[in-house]
């Protein structure tokens, strides 16, 4: 998912930390090179701390990479992911505010043995048109859903049209992994719930009602279509956190959300972005399948 373009400008005082992981002694260490390639909702962005290689890919000290990273022990962390990302920045560099971010495949090495990948919801602009209009629409037709209505054309729906190319990318994706860590696991990581199962919280996600609905669909339609790539694939572990993320989603009371509204908060989350809190569970979830 897209964060704000802001985020270099706001972010330049936040306390930073170095690129790396100090890891324990090899003989603690489960894994030898472990390597995180993905988006914003693996990169973290206003999670503290955020480091600055680049400052515009938004990376945090604190996201589900690092929590994992630390628990494992490992000996070598390579975090390459970078808000904004999609498919295409596997293989081809980043232009980011304040900075350039490499190709995401440069991190892989024949020794890496652990790889997580979180990407596809940037490809053919789906999250950034969802948050990015459906708000917009809500007056509209409150009680209706006139985002959905938009996407639909001829009775099909775009949106989720678009995803069905995503899950070609992702597995191309995969098979790059492969290709570069032929011995590494690899954990392709789904995205946790935005939207409640039920009912709605416009003061925090600003859908229509039926729309609040539809987006909860779409994040399904993602899932499974990373949940498809990873079958195709054949060795690739889809970690599924739609389940592990209920109750959790953005209009969940307080420190119980995972997920961060409309309001980007400076010092905790982007706006309909992780938080802390999120990170952690991603990271609790991803533990129990290493």
């Amino acid at each position: 998912m897209r964060f704000l373009k802001r985020f270099a400008a706001v972010a330049a005082g936040l306390l930073v930390f170095g690129s790396g992981f100090a890891g324990v002694s090899a003989a603690a260490a489960p894994y030898r090179h472990y390597v995180a390639l993905g988006d914003s909702y693996t990169s973290g962005p206003f999670i503290p701390f955020q480091r600055l290689d680049p400052l515009g890919c938004a990376r945090s000290t604190d996201n589900y990479p690092s929590m994992l990273a630390r628990a494992l022990r490992v000996r070598a962390f390579t975090d390459i992911s970078c808000g904004g990302a999609d498919t295409t920045n596997m293989t081809t560099g980043q232009s980011v505010p304040l900075g350039w971010n490499p190709p995401q495949f440069s991190a892989l090495r024949s020794t890496t043995d652990l790889v997580t990948i979180g990407i596809g919801g940037n490809d053919f602009g789906v999250f950034g048109d969802l948050v990015g209009t459906c708000p917009g629409l809500r007056e509209q037709d409150p009680a209706g859903s006139p985002c959905q209505d938009k996407y639909t054309v001829n009775g099909v729906d775009t949106i989720k049209e678009r995803i069905k190319q995503t899950q070609v990318r992702v597995t191309e994706v995969l098979r790059g992994v492969h290709q570069r860590a032929p011995k590494a696991k690899v954990l392709l990581v789904g995205y946790p719930r935005i939207a409640p199962p039920e009912g709605t919280c416009p003061s925090v996600l600003p859908f229509a009602d039926g729309d609040v609905r539809w987006l909860d669909s779409v994040e399904q339609a993602l899932n499974a279509a990373l949940a498809n790539a990873a079958a195709a694939d054949g060795a690739t572990r889809f970690v599924d956190m739609y389940p592990a993320s209920l109750g959790h989603d953005a209009c969940a009371p307080g420190a119980a959300a995972w997920i961060q509204g409309k309001d980007t908060n400076l010092f905790a989350a982007a706006s309909y972005h992780p938080r802390r809190s999120g990170m952690a569970g991603v990271a609790a979830v991803l533990r129990t399948v290493t």
